[in-house]
């Protein structure tokens, strides 16, 4: 029984079998909350996530992010001994997460029916491109497969533009962080039954939930939703608009009250009593000169004073912010972003923490980008036992990561 101000998942032990973003993203969420995480990566190469850029001192920044507190181990699961070894490993941990392409881990004798059977209470997350079953289900998928099939490049950006992806890992992210949460649902219930389970997670279905209104839109309507650039269709004003210096921000008025709101903010209360604003559908119906109305008024002041403004007659509001203006604010500095320590030059280096908070909990540090391999011998010798000779013999096939032989 966790103390009051331990970590939720304190004792959760996770092998982390998966390369890239969405298996590691669902590791970092795990370590988060207090699971030790034992990542599995090639040997010689790691996660090819390593050589991503942009790169601080040799090091991806993004692997840094997704993977700053873990335990390397270099294993090379090409070779039967790996793959023993990640037998071994899975019977003394709780959960393994995994993103290879379904039927890999059978093929490799590492299947749930196997690792089940040497540890009953194991949970089992995977995740893949389009799940463990159906007519796709060994289809290769990233995260730009999910973006596209999932109907979300459909109606992200502006009509008169292509279907467009997001520049980020949007359906890996999402895809990694319901991971999480079906594992943390699967080790609850494995309180009251004893036994694990598998927890399989498509990369393309969780965005799907998050657009799925375009579908109940068409089987409920017949109406194919297409891309309207900042625009819900659901709701008016709402959108992006620049400010007299050029700056940039938003509103969202997405209901009668706020839209009240606004109009007084802007100094033209009455207009809530014109026919063609007073009530939301009223107010979609004439959203092109209503949107002219707001982008005129915020056009009139320098950002800060419009944001000034809005807030004082509590409308729902925000300035677009970038990078630089992120780290300089001082909501997201206190409650948002931590440091993350990695080689040379990294004590500048911010990230954001946990998605979440927990009274109970202060949650993680960021004090460590393992090198590959670096926890290998620890993690092998006293974690499972291995003797010295034992370890030089599989260093000598090539089996593990030697001592120190491998860059970060």
């Amino acid at each position: 029984m966790a103390e009051a101000g331990d970590a939720p998942l304190a004792g959760v032990r996770v092998l982390e079998l998966g390369a890239g973003y969405a298996a590691p993203t669902a590791g970092r969420m795990l370590r988060d909350f207090g699971a030790e995480v034992i990542k599995a990566e090639d040997p010689v190469n790691g996660d090819y996530a390593r050589q991503w850029v942009p790169q601080k001192d040799g090091l991806s920044l993004g692997f840094g992010r997704l993977n700053s507190g873990k335990r390397s181990v270099g294993i090379d699961l090409r070779q039967p001994g790996g793959r023993g070894l990640v037998r071994r490993l899975a019977a003394e941990v709780d959960v393994v997460v995994e993103s290879f392409r379904p039927g890999r881990l059978e093929g490799w004798g590492l299947g749930y029916e196997v690792l089940s059977e040497q540890n009953p209470s194991l949970v089992l997350t995977r995740i893949s491109g389009f799940g463990q079953t159906g007519p796709y289900r060994n289809r290769p998928g990233f995260g730009t497969v999910a973006e596209t099939a999932s109907g979300f490049a459909h109606i992200n950006g502006w009509p008169e533009h292509p279907p467009t992806s997001p520049p980020f890992g949007f359906a890996d992210s999402i895809a990694g962080i319901s991971a999480a949460m079906g594992t943390a649902m699967s080790l609850f219930r494995r309180e009251r039954t004893g036994r694990g389970e598998v927890v399989d997670v498509a990369l393309y279905e969780p965005l799907l939930f998050i657009v799925g209104d375009m579908v109940l839109k068409y089987t409920g309507l017949g109406e194919v939703q297409g891309r309207i650039g900042n625009a819900t269709g659901a709701a008016s004003p709402r959108g992006i608009y620049q400010a007299a210096d050029g700056k940039f921000l938003s509103i969202a008025a997405s209901n009668q009250v706020i839209a009240t709101r606004l109009f007084t903010a802007m100094g033209q209360p009455d207009m809530i009593e014109d026919p063609r604003f007073a009530t939301g559908p009223a107010r979609l119906e004439h959203n092109d000169l209503l949107q002219k109305y707001v982008s005129d008024w915020v056009e009139s002041l320098p950002r800060d004073a419009a944001l000034a403004v809005l807030e004082e007659h509590e409308v729902v509001c925000a300035p677009v912010n970038d990078a630089s203006d992120i780290v300089a604010d001082p909501h997201f500095l206190e409650r948002t972003l931590v440091g993350i320590t990695g080689p040379g030059g990294w004590d500048s280096v911010l990230t954001p923490g946990p998605v979440l908070h927990l009274s109970g909990y202060e949650g993680p540090s960021y004090d460590g980008v393992p090198g590959v391999g670096e926890h290998t011998h620890e993690v092998l010798g006293a974690g499972l036992g291995l003797s010295g000779d034992e370890l030089g013999a599989l260093v000598a096939g090539g089996v593990i990561t030697g001592r120190g032989d491998a860059p970060g």
